[in-house]
């Protein structure tokens, strides 16, 4: 029977090369010396009778079959996980690992999230990773992270997408703009004016082009950029516009740096999701982290928000 002899040490030891493309990383990792680390890979190599790594110079590549055998490593390792977490919450301890990713815009809030969580479980190791939505939803899918906090669940994967906090958004302005201190400017007039607005692919820009598009307003970009700090930049710059999530301004609505227009029929509400692939089987830590997010995670946000005193949302 292929792979009868394959051990859970073989199997660890290899998801850490692979991981690291070294053998002396994985060793120092593992804790394990460099030779044992390769007596493991060709024990390993023999069972399956296949290649499973090539040194090209002095980089390591995974040959096909190396990929392949990767992704079963990697969700051993997350089962083993997984048990001893299950194991140790039957115990009574509190410790395991979170692998959380956020969308760029979650990155204002989703430390405050952390931190309220984090007190009732010291022993838990956070990985918080932070992308555009098309490398978190990638990293979703890879199984990379377990949980994901975004404004808009993914159509390309089955998950289970639960909203947890309002997702207000705005049109930013300098306050040397000339509509700064206008009030309930129809949408209609803003089809005039420049806006920096996010990459192809964003949330962000998704709703602000569906929002337009239903009022039949058209927008003309004056540049395009990848992360709301440069979208900020810009219009305090006076370069334009900026349609952006209110919890990204919090301090610099405070400072008077920047302005929310008073459009009418603004902001656009929507909803922040907690998401995970509907087959994944959660840990303890994530589940509890989930529910947490559900239960508390709304009032957080908005305490975070309030600490910055943004104006009101209200446009009347």
């Amino acid at each position: 029977m292929p792979m009868r002899n394959v051990t859970l040490r073989q199997m660890r030891v290899f998801a850490a090369v692979a991981q690291y493309r070294s053998f002396t990383r994985a060793a120092r990792e593992l804790h394990l010396t460099q030779p044992a680390i390769s007596q493991q890979i060709k024990l390993l190599e023999t069972e399956i009778g296949l290649p499973l790594l090539e040194h090209v110079g002095r980089q390591i590549h995974l040959t096909d079959a190396g990929d392949e055998l990767l992704r079963y490593a990697s969700q051993v390792n997350d089962l083993l996980r997984d048990a001893g977490e299950s194991l140790a919450a039957m115990r009574g301890l509190r410790r395991g690992v979170l692998k959380l990713g956020a969308v760029s815009t979650a990155k204002y809030f989703a430390p405050s999230l952390l931190s309220a969580f984090a007190p009732a479980y010291p022993e838990v190791t956070i990985r918080f990773t932070v992308g555009n939505r098309e490398e978190i939803i990638q990293q979703l899918a890879s199984n990379q992270i377990d949980l994901v906090i975004m404004g808009r669940p993914p159509r390309e994967l089955v998950t289970v997408a639960e909203p947890f906090a309002k997702h207000p958004l705005v049109i930013i302005a300098s306050p040397r703009h000339p509509l700064a201190n206008k009030r309930r400017i129809p949408l209609q007039r803003l089809g005039s004016e420049r806006f920096i607005i996010r990459e192809e692919g964003s949330g962000t820009r998704a709703s602000m082009e569906h929002v337009f598009r239903e009022r039949g307003v058209p927008i003309h970009p004056a540049m395009e950029v990848s992360s709301n700090e440069t979208i900020k930049q810009a219009v305090m710059a006076g370069m334009g516009l900026g349609f952006i999530s209110i919890h990204t301004v919090g301090l610099e609505l405070a400072t008077g740096k920047l302005v929310i227009l008073n459009v009418a029929g603004l902001p656009l509400i929507r909803d922040w999701y907690v998401i995970h692939l509907r087959d994944k089987r959660l840990s303890p830590i994530t589940a509890a982290f989930r529910s947490f997010l559900l239960e508390q995670g709304a009032t957080i946000i908005r305490k975070a928000a309030e600490e910055n005193k943004p104006i009101p949302l209200e446009t009347t």
